[in-house]
């Protein structure tokens, strides 16, 4: 009890999915370096043919 619902409006909804939608595709077309690192620590050590080297 005590709960507080917040209304929100539909394009409010709609604004904060298109941020979200904005945010995803400039970080896949300029990854951050904590981001970069952490994938190429993920590809290096699944043992795929991504990690091993020459």
């Amino acid at each position: 009890m005590g709960e507080i619902i917040r209304f929100i409006s539909k394009s409010e909804r709609e604004r904060a999915r298109l941020i979200r939608e904005a945010r995803a595709n400039y970080e896949r077309i300029f990854p951050s370096a904590d981001s970069a690192d952490v994938e190429g620590a993920a590809i290096e050590g699944d043992g795929g043919e991504a990690a091993s080297k020459p």
